[in-house]
Protein backbone atom coordinates (compact mmCIF):
# COMPACT_ATOMS: atom_id res chain seq x y z
CA UNK A 1 0.00 0.00 0.00
CA UNK A 2 2.96 2.31 0.49
CA UNK A 3 6.57 2.19 -0.63
CA UNK A 4 9.36 4.63 0.23
CA UNK A 5 12.54 5.07 -1.78
CA UNK A 6 15.41 7.18 -0.43
CA UNK A 7 18.26 8.64 -2.47
CA UNK A 8 20.99 11.24 -2.22
CA UNK A 9 23.35 9.68 0.27
CA UNK A 10 27.09 9.64 -0.25
CA UNK A 11 30.52 10.36 1.19
CA UNK A 12 31.48 13.95 1.96
CA UNK A 13 34.00 15.92 3.98
CA UNK A 14 33.10 17.62 7.26
CA UNK A 15 31.47 20.98 6.64
CA UNK A 16 29.96 19.99 3.31
CA UNK A 17 26.28 19.54 2.44
CA UNK A 18 24.00 16.82 1.09
CA UNK A 19 20.33 16.67 0.22
CA UNK A 20 18.39 13.44 0.68
CA UNK A 21 15.15 12.68 -1.11
CA UNK A 22 12.40 10.18 -0.40
CA UNK A 23 9.67 9.38 -2.87
CA UNK A 24 6.40 7.89 -1.65
CA UNK A 25 4.49 5.48 -3.86
CA UNK A 26 0.98 4.57 -2.77
CA UNK A 27 -2.12 3.49 -4.62
CA UNK A 28 -4.26 4.08 -1.54
CA UNK A 29 -3.14 7.28 0.19
CA UNK A 30 -2.50 10.72 -1.29
CA UNK A 31 -1.20 12.74 1.66
CA UNK A 32 1.20 11.87 4.43
CA UNK A 33 3.09 13.00 7.48
CA UNK A 34 6.74 12.11 7.17
CA UNK A 35 10.00 12.02 9.04
CA UNK A 36 13.68 11.19 8.78
CA UNK A 37 15.47 8.75 11.06
CA UNK A 38 19.09 7.68 11.18
CA UNK A 39 21.05 4.81 12.64
CA UNK A 40 24.77 4.83 13.22
CA UNK A 41 26.71 1.54 13.51
CA UNK A 42 26.09 -0.06 16.89
CA UNK A 43 23.45 2.49 17.88
CA UNK A 44 19.68 2.63 17.95
CA UNK A 45 17.55 4.41 15.39
CA UNK A 46 17.16 8.13 16.10
CA UNK A 47 14.38 10.40 14.90
CA UNK A 48 15.97 13.59 13.60
CA UNK A 49 13.38 15.56 11.66
CA UNK A 50 9.66 15.40 10.99
CA UNK A 51 7.02 17.39 9.17
CA UNK A 52 3.47 16.93 10.35
CA UNK A 53 0.30 18.24 8.76
CA UNK A 54 -1.04 17.38 5.33
CA UNK A 55 0.15 20.62 3.67
CA UNK A 56 3.62 21.02 2.25
CA UNK A 57 4.09 23.76 4.87
CA UNK A 58 3.45 21.44 7.79
CA UNK A 59 4.93 21.98 11.23
CA UNK A 60 8.53 20.84 11.52
CA UNK A 61 10.28 19.22 14.46
CA UNK A 62 14.02 18.56 14.84
CA UNK A 63 16.24 16.65 17.21
CA UNK A 64 18.70 18.83 19.07
CA UNK A 65 21.57 17.02 17.36
CA UNK A 66 20.62 18.46 13.94
CA UNK A 67 18.70 21.63 14.78
CA UNK A 68 20.04 24.60 12.85
CA UNK A 69 21.96 22.42 10.37
CA UNK A 70 19.30 20.20 8.79
CA UNK A 71 16.09 21.30 7.06
CA UNK A 72 13.16 19.02 6.28
CA UNK A 73 10.69 19.88 3.54
CA UNK A 74 8.01 18.17 1.55
CA UNK A 75 6.55 18.53 -1.94
CA UNK A 76 3.08 17.03 -1.83
CA UNK A 77 2.59 17.27 -5.60
CA UNK A 78 5.70 15.19 -6.17
CA UNK A 79 5.06 13.00 -3.08
CA UNK A 80 8.66 13.68 -2.14
CA UNK A 81 10.31 14.38 1.19
CA UNK A 82 13.64 16.16 1.39
CA UNK A 83 16.35 16.57 4.01
CA UNK A 84 18.86 19.30 3.38
CA UNK A 85 21.95 18.67 5.54
CA UNK A 86 24.45 21.49 5.96
CA UNK A 87 27.66 21.69 7.95
CA UNK A 88 27.89 17.93 8.16
CA UNK A 89 29.99 16.42 10.95
CA UNK A 90 31.62 12.99 11.29
CA UNK A 91 29.04 12.13 13.96
CA UNK A 92 26.33 12.49 11.29
CA UNK A 93 27.65 9.32 9.66
CA UNK A 94 24.73 6.87 9.60
CA UNK A 95 22.15 5.12 7.50
CA UNK A 96 19.30 7.57 6.90
CA UNK A 97 15.72 6.36 6.59
CA UNK A 98 12.52 8.15 5.69
CA UNK A 99 9.22 7.19 7.28
CA UNK A 100 5.63 7.97 6.40
CA UNK A 101 2.15 7.61 7.73
CA UNK A 102 -1.17 8.56 6.09
CA UNK A 103 -2.34 12.03 7.03
CA UNK A 104 -5.33 10.74 9.03
CA UNK A 105 -2.80 9.09 11.37
CA UNK A 106 -0.42 12.03 11.72
CA UNK A 107 1.26 12.26 15.13
CA UNK A 108 1.26 15.34 17.28
CA UNK A 109 4.47 17.33 17.29
CA UNK A 110 5.61 15.90 20.60
CA UNK A 111 5.57 12.37 19.16
CA UNK A 112 6.67 13.23 15.61
CA UNK A 113 10.16 11.77 16.09
CA UNK A 114 8.91 8.44 17.43
CA UNK A 115 9.30 5.61 14.94
CA UNK A 116 6.17 3.80 16.15
CA UNK A 117 4.05 6.68 14.83
CA UNK A 118 4.88 5.78 11.21
CA UNK A 119 3.45 2.83 9.33
CA UNK A 120 6.22 2.51 6.77
CA UNK A 121 9.97 3.10 6.76
CA UNK A 122 12.28 2.93 3.76
CA UNK A 123 15.40 0.86 3.12
CA UNK A 124 17.76 3.74 3.84
CA UNK A 125 20.58 5.62 2.20
CA UNK A 126 24.10 5.80 3.62
CA UNK A 127 25.73 9.08 4.59
CA UNK A 128 29.42 9.06 5.49
CA UNK A 129 31.18 12.19 6.71
CA UNK A 130 34.95 12.19 7.06
CA UNK A 131 37.01 14.69 9.01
Amino acid sequence: QMQLTESGGGSVQAGESLQLSCVVASDVYSSFCMAWFRQAPGQGREGIAAIVGSDSDGKTTYADSVKGRFTISKDNARKTLYLRMDDLKPEDTAMYFCAATPSHRCPSSDRALEQYEYVRIGQGTQVTVSS
